[in-house]
């Protein structure tokens, strides 16, 4: 085999394992090292080493010192380590684990509780005012802490039982929570902007700017059909009677948002202004985050030992995931483009002849079918950078193709039959609802998705504008 067809094997091998639910961080190193080790082996020096040795007055343990030398000194190991350096020093993923540990004192401070309790009240004579409060909540929470599987299942625990109580449907209810869900991905600080910007050498503060109105976009849109479809079809999602919403003078209820909706959002749009401003760096700003989480908690009382220690250990857990993940990409890339496999990937795409928007559908249908067996995390760090070549071909910038990612991930995880926002809602909800239930929920969101994908194409200053006018 030739080394290209080396590199093709080697990535055609890492999906294989893939799909059989290898740990995909520690399979990337061990195939980076493995196909590394052939890559960088150089027989010939070993050789010449054994040349120079005197046969007669050379001993036995000469010769396997020499031998143990020729099969370990290969530069596959200098590779690995100096990748595994330049990760840990990079100062952009700085910003990860502050930016999770602000989301899981979030997430258990029971913030996100009062923050629906409060919408929920605050929204009760818009229609489809529950769905309207979780999806709100969702969004808010969602740009707190960016872990989708942590969103939908703290909200499947909270809003779900409220609006099925209610009346919703089930599919209609599901659908809101699996949508909302996934809005962290998109709207900045954004977990998975921070690594597709350290993945692409994009600037944080451009991508975040870029990222927010597709994001503020693509909620509108979900908010538009909730209300829209409750009051074309008020039966999936019924008027609260007092039973389910307490009616509150506005008094007491200006008072509840005061102390529960606008510290969150106070605290959220404080990170980001600051980053956007040029007031912080995303470390900075994340760290003020962090600070501002725990102190939130102190506020409302619900800072315990044992939540500040859960917290503590999820963001290790969940940084030390990305950081690994981010070695093995690195080494595993790098053997492959050392092989040739980029070269024969770029020199197939641009055979096909395709125009910038034709390549972009191609990229973003390639990204929406590795969404079903991988997190976004995966892709984001794995196969994104595999397209990052050939942005310079087709003239497209790399700022507008990771927003288009982002906003595509979302597709990903409402899709049947693998949306694995599904499968998490599935998981804590009450048995009465379906996964067909869920599934059929998901799809009017999907289309929302699909067009807001659409108008980015059409209106590209969507994701230009603030950029431009914050950075010129």
């Amino acid at each position: 085999m030739t080394d290209p067809q080396v590199a093709l094997f080697m990535l055609g091998l890492f999906i294989v394992f893939v799909f059989l639910g290898f740990p995909i961080a520690f399979t990337l190193m061990a195939m980076g090292i493995g196909f590394g080790y052939y890559a960088y082996f150089d027989e010939r020096r070993m050789w010449r080493a054994y040349d120079r040795l005197d046969a007669e007055t050379a001993s036995w343990w000469d010769s396997t010192s020499l031998w143990i030398d020729g099969l370990f000194n290969n530069r596959i190991f200098d590779l690995f380590v100096n990748q595994t350096y330049t990760v840990m020093s990079n100062e952009v993923l700085t910003a990860v684990p502050l930016f999770l540990f602000m989301g899981y004192i979030v997430e258990r401070a029971n913030i996100v509780t009062r923050l629906f309790d409060t919408l929920n009240i605050a929204s009760r004579n818009v229609p489809g005012s529950m769905g309207v409060a979780a999806l709100i909540t969702c969004a808010l929470f969602a740009t707190a802490t960016g872990i989708v599987g942590a969103v939908v299942t703290l909200m499947g625990l909270l809003a779900l039982p409220a609006m099925l109580k209610a009346r919703y449907s089930h599919s209609f209810a599901s659908g809101i929570i699996c949508a909302g869900g996934t809005l962290g991905i998109l709207i900045p600080p954004s977990i998975m902007l921070i690594v597709y910007a350290a993945a692409s050498n994009v600037s944080i503060v451009r991508l975040y700017a870029g990222a927010l109105l597709p994001g503020l976009t693509l909620t509108g849109l979900y908010l538009v059909y909730v209300v829209g479809r409750s009051i074309l079809q008020p039966s999936v999602a019924p008027r609260p009677t007092a039973e389910d919403i307490p009616d509150v003078p506005g008094g007491k209820l200006a008072m509840m948002m005061l102390t529960s909706f606008l510290p969150l959002a106070f605290l959220i749009l404080a990170v980001l202004g600051s980053i956007l401003f040029g007031l912080a760096t995303p470390t900075e700003a994340a760290s003020i985050g962090a600070l501002g989480g725990i102190l939130l908690a102190v506020l409302y009382r619900a800072m315990t030992w044992q939540r500040l220690r859960e917290s503590v250990y999820l963001t290790v857990r969940t940084t030390a995931m990305v950081c690994w993940l981010f070695v093995g990409s690195y080494t595993f890339s790098s053997v492959f483009s050392y092989l040739g496999g980029e070269h024969v990937i770029s020199e197939f795409v641009q055979s096909l002849n395709l125009t910038p928007i034709m390549f972009l559908i191609l990229a973003q249908l390639i990204i929406f079918l590795l969404g079903w067996p991988l997190e976004w995390s995966e892709i984001i760090i794995i196969f994104v950078p595999i397209f990052l070549p050939l942005l310079l071909i087709f003239e497209i910038d790399p700022l507008f193709f990771g927003v288009l990612v982002a906003l595509n991930l979302q597709t990903s995880f409402l899709t049947p039959p693998m949306a694995m926002s599904a499968y998490y809602l599935k998981g804590i909800a009450p048995p009465q609802v379906k996964l067909t239930e869920i599934f059929a929920g998901c799809l009017p969101f999907l289309v929302c998705v699909i067009l807001s994908m659409v108008l980015m194409y059409v209106f590209p200053q969507i994701v230009y504008y603030l950029p431009e006018l914050f950075y010129g």
